[in-house]
């Protein structure tokens, strides 16, 4: 999985006074949760634009004060009104422990139920993965050029050897249904039939 970089300081103080200081600041309190130390750290806002506010899936290499620590954004918060980010969690990653995030679906292909006139439904557009942070996918993709219409793409159909889909296996992706074209074809079908056998 791709990782974003993300440059803080180290914050000495952690009442609620030194948190609206920095958020005045337009920078965001933000915590780290390691195995064996909580980190207390702020970022500028603007960190947060290719990690929050996309629909892509990352890890993140937070850097402080000369420090490397690789995470995952846990939690964030955001102002009622303004709706700007107010606090942070991130949780360290171990690289022998597994993990659990979510990641985009990726939908490629043009089904034949669409081509005759069904309607794709998308039911899931992230799906929970477990594995170890090396083996965490970027994306999942799933091709639905064979769905014609009433057929349906479940969990169970995705090739997944290093890593683990936390949804059960009947879980519908993607479906084609039945649309007003499709039926008016049918229909014209059989007008046809029953007037062939008239003759």
């Amino acid at each position: 999985m791709k990782s974003i970089t993300i440059q803080g300081e180290k914050r000495e103080s952690v009442g609620k006074n030194s948190s609206k200081a920095l958020r005045n600041a337009e920078k965001v309190p933000c915590v780290v949760y390691g195995e064996k130390e909580v980190l207390h750290f702020s970022t500028n806002e603007k960190s947060f634009k290719n990690l929050v506010y996309t629909p892509e899936a990352h890890t993140v290499t937070l850097e402080v004060e000369g420090k490397k620590i690789e995470a995952i954004l846990q939690d964030v918060q955001f102002h009622p009104v303004t709706d700007k980010i107010i606090h942070a969690d991130f949780y360290e990653l171990n690289p022998k422990k597994l993990v659990t995030m979510e990641v985009p679906v990726i939908i490629t292909g043009r089904s034949k139920g669409v081509v005759r006139g069904g309607a794709l439904r998308v039911n899931l557009r992230k799906l929970k993965v477990k594995s170890l942070p090396a083996n965490l996918p970027d994306e999942v993709v799933i091709d639905v050029t064979d769905l014609d219409v009433g057929d349906k793409f479940e969990v169970s159909k995705i090739e997944a050897e290093k890593f683990q889909i936390l949804h059960p296996s009947n879980t519908v992706i993607a479906a084609v249904k039945t649309s007003r074209n499709v039926k008016g074809d049918a229909d014209t079908a059989e007008d046809s039939t029953e007037a062939d056998s008239a003759k």
